[in-house]
């Protein structure tokens, strides 16, 4: 250790001899000798164009500085720009899902929707003809579905006193200003029609946005008001309908939608035939079965020849709008969506309506979007890095950030109503809402539907894919088929499926569709840094050339002097410590310290003890007092004849040369 630290110290001094052993020589040193302009005029003016130089060198190093903090805060802000390029070549054609707007067939649900179905017949009546059908209506009704998620008539005349009265029942129910108004009616032309929602025990989402509206009874309830009747009407029955589909198995579910062989007449994509049977079969909770062609879960995904609607997917297809569920369907049709292999397709929100009796042509552009990821955008490759868990990842799908949001909002059911909505995917153990184990789920979903602490969260925690597809379309249609063609067209498509010489179709429920590209042109979509560390070393040399003077070397030459003062600094505090080390070394003698003869009497002698008399004026004796024992040091090696800096002896003192 002790030649590891001579070999230091050396090191040190030697690296020092240069500029100087001080700060002041160090200074000047480096104002002599550097590259940039202003230092240098400093140390040769005179004293009144030394002060004018330091001036203009401080003012200008100071606006180098602060371009510089301007510059390295534009390029940690992390900006991207955006290229736009066009390409061309051979594409696969896209995942193409289609869906019946209806989920179930109403011949194999009706046992199911029975006591809805007449329930919301008694409420149409109520509201279309309060005074006729009231008293007729609410005899035969089973009112167990009722009493959970009534409707209910709001008289808004008076509006600081808004009078509430229950669609079956005559008298008062409540209203917010606690006053009886027994024997009122009302009907959908002077009054508003609202679902009522009773809060009960369980969890409660940590910000309801349905604010208590009335008490009657000790029973505090919320109103979810509609502008129209038809709305309320349609959402009533559709809360009331998810309530009963979730406590049926899924097979059963599957199997009271409409089958691909029923939906899917006839198949063509580019010059080969193709059948139902290429179509895989999903199920989902607002449409009810649905098939997807060139899913690409099972085999490679199908290329485009060329573009051109001969070069497509034609299908013909029976949405059998006869069968449709009255109160739970409302629109007539396909619903239908373009998009990626083996991503989940999230028809009800990003797919199209087709019109029964149409032939809609579909033509298709691509693009490419590109993310640059972290630091630049908070996208994610494959949703890895997302803490929310993917309900979706059992179909072996990509990731999405609809799939993210969804399971964020169903994750916030669970641990807020104490179980999960139909609509979405439910995690393994955990059960779906229905009026008989959670009566207060209703709600509690609808809190949390409209919370905005609850959208604001999932967004902040879900995260955009880095690579994306989009597929723009061009919509057009026309009536298909003509009079003068659709009873052939007909009668060889009732043929083809049902075996049958009589029309077994109709222009209701037939539905043709063209999908294809337009052109092989895609667009690539890509962000690219906008500031990158080129751009950045580039404005801090231009600033600092065009201010200063400098260069790269110059900031070399700095970096030098700010080294140098770093060495001075720890030679001087090596100094300072074996300085104060000495003195707590002369510290332990109670005398002046020995002479020379003395060492040497003791380097030479082992059993000499020196006087140990205390010289001073006030001495005494002391006969129990021990002087510490003299080491046997050699004598000292003088060295008068050589030359060094006093900081060089004290730092040295076992006789170094350096």
């Amino acid at each position: 250790m002790m030649h590891i630290k001579k070999y230091l110290l050396k090191c040190l001094h030697r690296l020092q001899k240069g500029p100087g052993y001080t700060y002041k020589e160090l200074l000047v040193w480096y104002c002599d000798n550097t590259n940039t302009h202003g230092p240098k005029r400093i140390i040769c003016e005179g004293p009144k164009k030394k002060a004018m130089w330091f001036v203009l060198t401080l003012l200008f190093t100071s606006l180098v500085c602060w371009q510089w903090g301007v510059f390295i805060r534009t390029y940690l802000s992390w900006e991207v720009s955006v290229s736009l390029s066009i390409g061309f070549k051979a594409m696969d054609f896209p995942a193409v899902t289609i869906c019946n707007t209806s989920p179930f067939q109403y011949s194999k649900v009706k046992h199911l929707l029975k006591d809805l179905d007449e329930l919301m017949e008694a409420v149409l009546e109520r509201i279309l003809g309060p005074e006729l059908s009231h008293v007729n209506t609410t005899r035969a009704l089973n009112l167990t579905i009722w009493n959970h998620v009534p409707l209910v008539f709001i008289n808004e005349q008076n509006p600081h006193h808004p009078v509430v009265l229950d669609l079956f029942e005559d008298n008062y129910s409540g209203s917010a200003s606690s006053t009886p108004a027994p024997g009122r009616t009302c009907s959908a032309h002077g009054c508003k029609v609202a679902m009522k929602l009773r809060p009960g025990s369980s969890p409660r989402p940590q910000e309801p946005l349905l604010p208590p509206q009335c008490s009657h009874n000790g029973t505090t309830c919320n109103f979810r008001n509609f502008s129209s009747a038809t709305q309320a009407v349609t959402e009533w029955y559709a809360l009331q309908a998810t309530n009963i589909f979730a406590q049926v198995p899924n097979q059963e579910l599957v199997a009271m939608g409409y089958s691909a062989e029923q939906l899917i007449l006839a198949c063509l994509f580019g010059a080969e035939a193709c059948t139902y049977r290429n179509f895989t079969p999903i199920f989902h909770p607002d449409y009810g079965n649905c098939y997807i062609f060139n899913w690409g879960m099972k085999e490679k995904a199908l290329p485009s020849a060329n573009p051109g609607a001969e070069f497509g997917l034609k299908l013909i297809l029976d949405v059998g709008q006869e069968d449709y569920v009255p109160f739970l369907t409302s629109t007539a049709g396909a619903r239908l969506m373009l998009h990626e292999q083996m991503s989940y397709p999230f028809i009800k929100e990003e797919g199209i309506f087709a019109m029964s009796g149409m032939e809609t042509s579909i033509g298709v552009l691509v693009d490419k979007l590109e993310r640059k990821g972290e630091p630049y955008s908070q996208c994610t490759v494959n949703g890895s890095d997302v803490p929310i868990r993917n309900l979706y990842s059992d179909y072996n799908t990509t990731y999405s950030i609809q799939a993210c949001i969804r399971s964020c909002f169903q994750d916030h059911m669970i641990r807020n109503c104490s179980c999960g909505h139909y609509l979405y995917p439910l995690p393994r153990g955990e059960k779906y809402c229905n009026n008989q184990e959670f009566p207060d789920w209703a709600y509690c979903y609808s809190a949390l539907r409209m919370s905005l602490a609850q959208r604001e969260t999932c967004i902040d925690v879900c995260k955009e894919s880095c690579n994306d597809t989009q597929y723009k379309m061009t919509i057009s249609m026309a009536v298909w088929p003509s009079e003068s063609s659709e009873d052939w067209i007909f009668h060889v498509l009732s043929e083809e499926r049902d075996q049958s010489p009589n029309i077994t179709l109709n222009r209701k429920g037939i539905i043709k569709l063209n999908i294809y590209f337009q052109e092989y042109n895609y667009r690539t979509i890509e962000e690219s840094a906008a500031n990158n560390i080129v751009w950045l070393l580039s404005n801090l040399g231009g600033q600092f050339g065009f201010w200063m003077g400098g260069s790269v070397l110059c900031l070399i030459e700095f970096a030098e002097i700010i080294i140098d003062f770093v060495w001075i600094t720890i030679i001087k505090l090596v100094a300072l410590a074996k300085s104060l080390r000495r003195r707590r070394a002369q510290a332990c003698y109670d005398g002046p310290p020995p002479t020379v003869a003395e060492l040497v009497e003791a380097h030479t002698n082992f059993g000499f003890q020196p006087d140990t008399a205390t010289h001073g004026p006030d001495a005494g004796p002391h006969p129990h007092e021990q002087t510490p024992p003299i080491p046997g040091t050699p004598p000292p090696n003088y060295d008068s004849l050589r030359l060094q800096p006093l900081d060089v002896t004290e730092s040295d003192n076992e006789g170094d040369a350096i």
